[in-house]
């Protein structure tokens, strides 16, 4: 008669505690590179009731081709199509993802020299 093996029981614990970590992780990236974004675009020059009231009037907007509009200028300012009103053009290849963690960065902002 064969004996069955025995499973090794999973440990729910520390794999929850892994995928917490984990979000904790992508949750604190998401927070960097939004606020490199805010740097590299020149933004961090406006006060920051002005720079929360640009963003509402975004997320409010519904007209698709402003949206569209500024997509393009955005994706432009990433391959280095153009420079922005302050003058400052784009400090980052978005192109060149990298890969870190096991996970794919959209963008990686380089200090400015300045």
């Amino acid at each position: 008669m064969q004996e069955m093996a025995m499973r090794k029981p999973r440990d729910f614990d520390a794999e929850l505690k892994a995928l917490n970590d984990r979000a904790r992780m992508l949750k604190d990236r998401k927070i960097r590179q939004l606020g490199e974004l805010v740097i590299a675009t020149g933004a961090d020059a406006l006060d920051i009731d002005t720079l929360a009231g640009g963003l509402l009037a975004m997320v409010k907007d519904t007209k698709a081709e402003r949206k569209e509009g500024l997509r393009k200028s955005g994706a432009a300012f990433f391959r280095g199509g153009g420079q922005d009103e302050a003058g400052r053009g784009p400090e980052t290849n978005p192109a060149a993802t990298a890969e870190a963690d096991g996970l794919t960065q959209p963008f990686e902002l380089k200090p400015s020299e300045n």
